[in-house]
């Protein structure tokens, strides 16, 4: 598969790359600044290119199978979220290429809850994350009401989503916050990236959000 990957320094970007090259998969990494090609993994192709660009993102994505957007705005500039998945949409337009965004946990519902999105739930969302949740929040709403025909997928993470270690499962849900049973939600970003993979090469979720936690 050919795979192109917006935002491929990132913390997640980076695990989706290496999880793809693992598989075997030919993948582009794009970044915006030329300057973090060194921080890009050897076994991809490096390109400078810019998501909210869709010229950029239709030249990017020439020939390809999947774009995967795991970009992510800068402190300030959370506006853009939104504006960066109108984009990626309006460059894939006519394609045929698949589009998998990696989104926000703010949107999903707490479990039990009666339809209280995590955003408001500070045990999920503390205040300080609440700036990147709600920009995650318009991010989906960009996506889910756009008259476009590409082929897209949503994936929201659990909560807390930081480093940790690959152990290649999983639990699946749809709208709903996953947690455990202590009612801990969270999933390393290399699971997450295995989550994103599987769904490339075994598609379940068009036009809709999913999302993964243990």
């Amino acid at each position: 598969m050919r795979i192109t990957v917006f935002g491929a320094a990132g913390n997640v970007g980076s695990r989706v790359v290496a999880e793809a090259l693992t598989r075997g998969h030919d993948v582009t990494a794009v970044v915006r600044d030329p300057a973090r090609f060194g921080e890009l993994h050897p076994g991809a192709a490096h390109r400078a290119g810019d998501a909210g660009a869709p010229e950029q993102v239709a030249e990017l994505s020439a020939g390809q199978d999947l774009v995967v957007n795991a970009t992510r705005p800068a402190p300030g500039r959370e506006v853009e979220h939104a504006a960066v998945s109108r984009a990626l949409l309006a460059g894939l337009d006519r394609t045929g290429v698949r589009l998998l965004i990696v989104g926000g946990a703010g949107s999903l519902t707490v479990p039990g809850s009666g339809g209280v999105l995590a955003v408001d739930d500070p045990a999920f969302v503390p205040t300080a994350w609440r700036h990147i949740a709600l920009a995650s929040n318009a991010q989906y709403d960009a996506v889910r009401t756009a008259d476009t025909d590409v082929d897209w997928a949503y994936l929201s993470p659990s909560a807390l989503l930081e480093p940790g270690v690959r152990t290649g499962s999983y639990r699946l849900g749809a709208d709903e916050l996953i947690v455990d049973a202590d009612g801990n939600s969270a999933i390393s970003m290399e699971d997450l990236a295995v989550a994103l993979l599987d769904e490339a090469e075994r598609p379940k979720h068009h036009r809709t959000r999913f999302t993964a936690g243990y």
